[in-house]
């Protein structure tokens, strides 16, 4: 098994910054696929960023170049920077883990972009 426990949602501004982790623990095989997807009320989970442990990255078309997913492999820890955050970004974000057995789901942790 394997627990996925974000952190660092909140309220921001449009404009705003925030920055998101996800640790995880538990038996991760690699190579594993770390990620962060979101869901906004009346709408579908839809992938917002993801990276390997290879270090490859994919962005879902709404966020490129203003977000920025990194991961510490040490620390089985994912990070989601985002910069110029829009009201359309408010949604809660899902922590991602999948490898080859199995797919893994965080809690959630609301980001709310608003004035």
């Amino acid at each position: 098994q394997v627990q996925l426990v974000e952190s660092g949602g909140g309220l921001v501004q449009p404009g705003g910054s925030l920055r998101l982790s996800c640790a995880a623990s538990g038996s991760i095989f690699s190579p594993n696929v770390m990620g962060w997807y979101r869901q906004a009320p009346g709408k579908q989970r839809e992938l917002v960023a993801a990276v390997t442990t290879e270090g490859s990255t994919n962005y879902g078309d709404s966020v490129k170049g203003r977000f920025t997913i990194s991961r510490d492999i040490a620390k089985n820890t994912v990070y989601l920077q985002m910069n110029s955050l829009k009201p359309e970004d408010t949604a809660v974000y899902y922590c991602n883990l999948k490898h080859v057995f199995s797919s893994y789901w965080g809690k959630g942790t609301l980001v709310t972009v608003s004035s």
